[in-house]
């Protein structure tokens, strides 16, 4: 029997604007409403959104909160003091595989909030209820899923969210990136964003969320699907979970060592056994195409070390030529030359440095 599908609250809106939906993690997500180009670009000239109430908010509260988050995550929340202040981490298993990625948001000694993975989401709760259950952690873990979330990215985006939200502006005008603020109605504002531009990602109550939408829309903000996502976050050289990274393959290898904190030898947070002195064989570099044709995920990478894999290809729309990400041998930099198998031929690549775009300018 074929599962059924979930939907976000704003379904009806994405049919009703004409978006291709396809099946992400279990969700049913519009992948693009027309020109997935032409949506890339509008993120990177002016204006784009996407719907991101997939994804699921979790709240931790209660006394043990800081302890037990600093415990569960693999970067250390002891560096979050100021209220809305964000960080980047992976949450690991016990061998030091990465269970999620995850931005982890401080308002309180007592009070943080995750944003998880919407594929991840289910597994994600299940190891963060067990792990406070088995040490005995006193904290209140509630996910909020009468919550909606939507990113609204570019250079622009700021200013279409204030011009359809004037109330929002005096709290959020002097918001820098990696920090959100808290508003009335349960809205969280946050200039975080996962396509190289400027932006907020706002989280609204599932009820508010369709209006939001439509005034951005009548505010000349472009909708856009999983597609334009997916180029943009590569153009900016950010992982995707499940490429990149999964329970098998840990930080280090991934090229996310710089979101571990060794800092505090006392702090033994899951999988620092696992990692700590580990010497990775493996790491990622970006590769960019130097001949006709689209790299893939999963096709053949060979460098002067040896043979490895494409974690995430495609054609870039800013750049006009096909990028990627590959996990390859240790010793492969930047400015080397490398090979891709596509369709049985090696075609020729260059080793680059990441990320490939960022706030609209090319960078190799």
């Amino acid at each position: 029997m074929t599962a059924v599908l979930k939907q976000t609250p704003l379904f009806n809106a994405h049919v009703a604007a004409g978006a291709r939906m396809v099946d992400f993690g279990g969700w049913n997500m519009p992948v693009a409403y027309g020109s997935q180009i032409e949506e890339h670009h509008a993120v990177r000239q002016a204006a784009g959104m996407f719907d991101v109430s997939h994804m699921l908010n979790v709240d931790i509260r209660g006394p043990h909160s800081k302890a037990f988050l600093r415990r569960l995550l693999a970067n250390d929340v002891e560096r979050l003091s100021v209220p809305g202040k964000a960080l980047y981490s992976c949450m690991l298993n016990e061998r030091g595989g990465v269970i999620d990625d995850l931005i982890v948001y401080f308002f309180s000694p007592e009070s943080w909030r995750l944003v998880v993975n919407a594929g991840t989401a289910e597994t994600d709760l299940e190891w963060i209820q067990a792990v406070a259950q088995r040490e005995g952690f006193d904290v209140s873990i509630i996910a909020q899923r009468e919550l909606s979330m939507l990113a609204v990215q570019g250079p622009e985006a700021r200013e279409r969210v204030w011009q359809v939200r004037p109330q929002w502006r005096a709290s959020t005008e002097s918001l820098v990136p990696f920090t959100g603020a808290l508003l009335e109605g349960d809205v969280m504002v946050a200039r975080t964003g996962y396509t190289g531009e400027d932006g907020f990602e706002i989280v609204v109550p599932a009820s508010a969320v369709e209006a939001l939408w439509n005034d951005l829309v009548a505010a000349g903000v472009r909708p856009c699907g999983l597609g334009a996502r997916d180029t943009l976050r590569l153009e900016a050289g950010m992982n995707l979970y499940g490429n990149e990274m999964n329970q098998d393959v840990n930080p280090l290898i991934a090229a996310l060592g710089w979101t571990v904190s060794f800092k505090d030898a006392e702090r033994n947070f899951i999988g620092r056994d696992a990692i700590e002195g580990f010497t990775p064989q493996e790491g990622m570099v970006g590769l960019k195409l130097n001949e006709r044709g689209v790299m893939r995920t999963g096709m053949k990478v060979r460098t002067a070390q040896g043979e490895g894999v494409v974690t995430s290809g495609t054609m870039s729309p800013t750049m006009g030529v096909s990028i990627g990400m590959a996990r390859v041998p240790v010793g492969a930099q930047a400015g080397e030359q490398a090979e891709v198998e596509i369709r049985g031929k090696w075609v020729a690549a260059s080793i680059v440095s990441m990320p490939f775009v960022r706030q609209g300018k090319v960078l190799v």
